[in-house]
């Protein structure tokens, strides 16, 4: 995840979150999707729509959930003693600077509800780490993989709420960022997945992504899975 963000605690805050998951600023119509970029309209009339400010506090969330708790985590470290970290997350998430802005978001909506969530964008390329012992070593193994595909399409965070999985939804979600990653001229889409997440692995399978690199997850508070992340790739290259 990228982040052109202030420093905290002696390393900088953008690398910090780049590597959970060159911001682009998305186009301002707050409304739907132009129909030339063929939104989706899955099941139970789920649309998707541009990120507005107001749903900041919903993409923390789904941002915390896509990101293994990480979000969570380093937001605490930044947060005042008798803060809410959820709420100091909103608060970052609505600033229109960096990679977790809600303008580089888009959510899948059931009426007034959001039922999921996807930030993507390209990487810089080059890539520049910077200094890695300047990186938290909980981030350090995504950034160095995030390092490995400059100029990617990346799928920062991709989440659906509980109440709606098993829809289809992440899949459509899935699907729109490689349109996104078209429009862009990209050549590739790129994410970073805990390994034993096994239904996300089998789903970007599925979807042609594959293993290019690993690192091995450094725990941290509320770390749910041990072994690797992964980073998989899809080719978007096409023959004239």
């Amino acid at each position: 995840m990228s982040l052109s963000d202030s420093r905290i605690l002696g390393y900088p805050y953008y690398k910090c979150l780049r590597g959970l998951f060159a911001a682009m600023t998305l186009r301002d119509d707050p409304g739907l999707i132009p129909s030339s970029w063929r939104f989706i309209e899955v099941a139970m009339n789920i649309q998707l729509r541009k990120a507005k400010i107001e749903d900041a506090p919903a993409l923390a969330e789904l941002m915390n959930l896509a990101g293994e708790g990480i979000p969570a985590y380093l937001w605490g470290q930044m947060a005042d003693p008798d803060e809410d970290i959820m709420a100091f997350g909103a608060r970052r998430v609505a600033r229109t600077e960096g990679g977790f802005s809600y303008t580089n978001a888009y959510v899948a909506t059931a009426g007034d509800a959001i039922a999921g969530m996807l930030l993507a964008y390209p990487l810089p390329d080059p890539y520049e780490t910077g200094p890695l012992d300047d990186i938290p070593a909980v981030v350090r193994p995504l950034v160095e993989l995030e390092s490995r595909v400059p100029g990617a399409w990346y799928v920062n965070a991709v989440a659906t709420a509980s109440v709606y999985r098993g829809k289809g939804i992440g899949h459509h979600l899935m699907k729109f960022a490689e349109q996104l990653a078209d429009e862009a001229n990209t050549r590739s889409v790129t994410l970073i997945v805990a390994e034993e997440n096994i239904p996300a692995v089998k789903l970007y399978r599925k979807l042609g992504y594959n293993v290019v690199e690993r690192r091995g997850i450094v725990d941290y508070p509320g770390c749910s899975h041990t072994g690797d992340w992964i980073l998989m790739q899809k080719s978007l290259w096409r023959t004239p």
